[in-house]
């Protein structure tokens, strides 16, 4: 009997340290409202192409400068107050907006905003390994980026709300989506500060140049790139979808939004049955699939001019790379086994490839058009599908 009561108070104490960690997870989702907050931003201030993709361009570049530091400072003071850490920065980018949005100001927001989900990203996975067992470890993460998920389709859906309901936003109208996110903002560092969580003693910090060498690998090379293009495509598709919507059916960017919703949608029902997926099947072959579902969804970009169409390859894309970074992320570990500190932070560096994909698909489609956006997204598409060739099966 006191052994049983012993069991449901462990239960109850582990759900109430994975619930706020798990909240954690859907803070680190709102860097994806960038796409979405960049088309309203541009609407509102008539920017070209160009100058609103350097709203997305300048979140991810904070990846490059921030991803290293935060894994010292998180060997310094430990990685739930460097995860609290992450959720202030987040919270204050959130609330600039709400005060207006000048250009300058949500250059300043999107900026915070980098920052803070390049500091999550380094620390808040790491931190889930004092609650989880090792066996367990796997599906606590992939049940994580579900989570995450949800918050990156959302983000289109309540800026819709805001720009066309009837109930009064104060006049903030698309902007408060940044309202809601920047309350559950909030609630995250409340509740994840109030949570005991027991630390090991942190490993010794990886340097920058202990970073930087392991490119010298052939191997990691590759991943590092299969990073960039992976992220590429998701802020590119996650900026671009509504654009190829308007130019082709004249939607406006209230309607026209939702394309982004349906990525989303079909990136979060991959988070979902990846995990499931790769249990009866090998990653190389299951990455070969998703990869030409993608390559057939830029296909489909390039010509089709009907909604269900567009519709249909977004959903393809999304499903098509959902799973893309935790494969080339374990790949990329298990090519150095010994260097795990290193090869994280490199990869986490490789988001910067967020950055990269939106200024020049901003310059294509100024050029040409949308057609221009995706034949950029279509150039990471083709290196995927090299990479593809390279993963090593586990023996």
């Amino acid at each position: 009997m006191e052994m049983s009561q012993s069991l449901a108070n462990d239960r109850k104490s582990s759900l109430m340290q994975i619930a706020p960690v798990m909240l954690c997870f859907f803070a680190m989702g709102f860097v994806d409202l960038v796409g979405t907050a960049s088309n309203y931003v541009q609407k509102d201030l008539g920017l070209t192409d160009s100058q609103a993709n350097l709203f997305p361009s300048l979140v991810f570049f904070w990846f490059l400068i921030f991803s290293v530091p935060t894994g010292m400072l998180m060997n310094r003071i430990g990685r739930k107050k460097t995860v609290l850490i992450s959720l202030v920065v987040t919270a204050i980018s959130l609330i600039i907006p709400i005060a207006g949005d000048s250009y300058i100001a949500m250059l300043l927001s999107f900026s915070l905003l980098g920052i803070g989900n390049a500091m999550m990203q380094t620390s808040l996975n790491p931190l889930v390994t004092n609650l989880i067992s090792s066996d367990k470890l796997a599906s606590t993460l992939t049940f994580g980026q579900f989570v995450k998920a949800i918050a990156s389709f959302l983000a289109p859906i309540l800026a819709a709300w805001g720009a066309t309901t009837y109930l009064p936003t104060f006049g903030l109208g698309w902007r408060a989506l940044f309202v809601i996110y920047a309350i559950v903002s909030l609630l995250s560092i409340s509740a994840l500060a109030a949570t005991p969580i027991d630390e090991e003693r942190p490993d010794k910090a990886s340097g920058i140049k202990e970073c930087v060498k392991l490119l010298g690998s052939p191997f990691i090379l590759l991943c590092f790139l299969g990073i960039m293009c992976h992220v590429g495509i998701d802020v590119g598709t996650n900026t671009t979808a509504p654009k190829i919507i308007m130019e082709r059916l004249g939607l406006p960017l209230e309607e026209a939004g939702f394309a982004t919703s349906v990525y989303f949608i079909f990136r979060t029902a991959g988070c979902f049955l990846g995990a499931f997926i790769l249990r009866l099947m090998s990653p190389k072959i299951f990455f070969g699939i998703s990869v030409v579902m993608m390559l057939v969804a830029m296909g489909m970009l390039f010509v089709c001019d009907t909604l269900t169409a567009i519709y249909v390859a977004l959903g393809l894309i999304g499903f098509g790379n959902s799973n893309i970074f935790p494969i080339v992320f374990s790949q990329a570990l298990m090519a150095s086994p010994a260097q795990k500190n290193e090869v994280s932070g490199l990869m986490i560096m490789g988001l910067f490839g967020g950055t990269i994909f939106p200024l020049a698909m901003g310059y294509a489609a100024d050029a040409t058009g949308q057609a221009g956006a995706v034949a950029v997204m279509a150039a990471g598409v083709i290196y995927l599908l090299y990479y593809t060739l390279n993963i090593k099966t586990s023996k």
